[in-house]
């Protein structure tokens, strides 16, 4: 493995930035041209050249909590700095030449659009800046597990919804489809931390004419399990775009939301890495049919274990929610599998032809026997296992807490290269060789500081990764090769992104 100390992090490719009193810059959004990076960060938004984020290419926009919210966060007992200031948590494009954004604004949660053209924020009729309540779409506290996207127009967030941080919710707003939301209700979601969250197209090419889903993985505490302590598992949730709630039962309520239990487990020491910390979803451009989630976890009950790296397959999660459902036994006050008849429709299922030819053309034209099992039933019985049964990789002592992948083809076949935050500042980059061959090749010290990478964002077009921090926004070629001098360094490094060119005498 190369270590590249932080005073060698530099040369081509390489560019930061930083601004004195500007903190949290760590919501990163790139513009669909690939001219513009924008940064969300703390009572600011920011334009920065996307080949050179240390130059920032328009002047900052300054988005400040007003100070009657700001006071009344710190009068609940909130802190000043840390929490009373507005965190953009949230840039996405709505259309063409707008973003949505969203930020925390003093535990007010709020939102806002900005004009990516000229990048101003857009004003109504009486020339003022327009502000939409953000409940539901961003967190109150800067510090809880979020996520969120647009699809089709419409706002997916997952997120809590009051101020103390007792109600969390998966939700739908903003576009022209019903507003839904999940139910405050423990079966629901039960002290869950949000980590990620994919839109995934899987009308295009269904045979059956199946609908686009919405993914979301986080963390929650396990009701189906007999423990003394609280026992954490990882979960993927699913609900389906074209959901539009119960009539009777489940109105404006998700009748699709389904989840399951997410495994990543070194099965040689029974050793169970329980906590998902960040997921990418890599999605080949062609067919969704091969999808791949990589999520990197650590354990709740051993800090020092480490970190492992699971990747799942798409179809595997599809196969778990066409599986048996858990179900909670009020004789035993256990769970178990529900082994009795399902109701027809099946429940939580998205609507397809065969549905739409039984004359069920949407959720709200679903029996109440359909409904009322897909309310008290969202947990599937199987277990979403990982790909070849074990992690990728795992590396004991390190705590990762971003992870982004790219597949790059070679002679050699494709690789898949892992680019890995950590809590303390560093970047791994890792390289698989086949099933479960997968090596750090090499360790770069990107902060002066000890301080986690909050964000990775991967550009493969433009060869860049852009990492951001509590402090600045970093960009990194995803190679340098011109650190190996030699043939045989070059070799070595077993980077695919580098060959040595006879001609040039020099590793590219």
């Amino acid at each position: 493995r190369f270590t590249v100390p932080f005073k060698d992090v530099r040369g081509k490719g390489v560019s930061r930035f930083s601004e004195s009193n500007t903190h949290n810059l760590s919501t990163l959004l790139l513009h669909k041209g690939g001219k513009e990076l924008f940064v969300g960060a703390r009572d600011a938004i920011f334009a920065l050249n996307a080949d050179e984020v240390a130059v920032q290419l328009k002047p900052k926009i300054s988005w400040q909590a007003s100070k009657e919210s700001r006071s009344e966060c710190e009068q609940k007992g909130r802190k000043n700095e840390t929490q009373c200031s507005n965190f953009v948590k949230f840039l996405q494009f709505l259309n063409e030449t707008h973003i949505y954004a969203c930020g925390t604004y003093a535990f007010q949660p709020t939102c806002t659009y900005v004009n990516s053209n000229e990048f101003v924020r857009m004003k109504d009729g009486n020339n003022v800046d327009i502000l939409e309540n953000g409940k539901g779409k961003c967190p109150f506290d800067p510090e809880q597990g979020y996520t969120a996207l647009i699809a089709d127009g419409d706002f997916y967030a997952a997120t809590t919804n009051n101020f103390l941080g007792t109600e969390m919710v998966i939700s739908r707003n903003l576009g022209s489809r019903q507003a839904l939301k999940s139910d405050y209700v423990s079966t629901w979601l039960n002290e869950p931390i949000f980590v990620g969250s994919s839109f995934i197209q899987e009308s295009v090419n269904s045979t059956f004419g199946d609908d686009d889903k919405i993914y979301f993985f986080f963390t929650e505490t396990a009701k189906e399990y007999e423990f003394y302590s609280k026992p954490i598992v990882s979960r993927i949730a699913r609900v389906c775009k074209d959901d539009a709630g119960g009539k009777r039962i489940l109105q404006k309520r998700w009748t699709t939301y389904l989840k399951a239990q997410i495994v990543c487990a070194q099965p040689e020491i029974q050793f169970h890495f329980n906590v998902i910390r960040d997921i990418f979803v890599l999605q080949p451009a062609d067919s969704w049919e091969d999808t791949v989630f990589f999520g990197v976890f650590t354990s709740q009950w051993s800090e020092s274990a480490g970190s492992a790296v699971c990747s799942y397959s798409i179809k595997d999660a599809q196969k778990v929610f066409m599986g048996p459902f858990k179900e909670f036994n009020e004789a035993t006050q256990k769970w178990g599998t529900h082994t009795g008849s399902l109701p027809s429709p099946r429940p939580g299922e998205c609507i397809t032809a065969q549905h739409r030819q039984a004359g069920y053309n949407s959720t709200l034209d679903l029996p109440d026997q359909t409904l009322t099992f897909a309310r008290e039933h969202h947990l599937m019985d199987e277990l979403l296992q990982p790909l070849g049964a074990r992690p990728l990789f795992f590396k004991r002592g390190i705590n990762y807490t971003q992870l982004a992948v790219v597949r790059v083809t070679t002679a050699f076949g494709d690789h898949d290269v892992f680019f890995l935050g950590t809590g303390n500042g560093r970047l791994h980059k890792a390289v698989s060789f086949g099933k479960m061959d997968t090596h750090i090749i090499e360790e770069l010290q990107i902060f002066p500081r000890a301080e986690p990478v909050q964000n990775l964002l991967l550009s493969k077009e433009k060869n860049l990764l852009y990492v951001g921090s509590i402090s600045s926004v970093l960009q990194l070629p995803l190679a340098n090769c011109s650190r190996y001098r030699s043939c045989l360094d070059c070799l070595l490094a077993r980077d695919p992104f580098c060959g040595w060119d006879k001609a040039a005498g020099a590793c590219s």
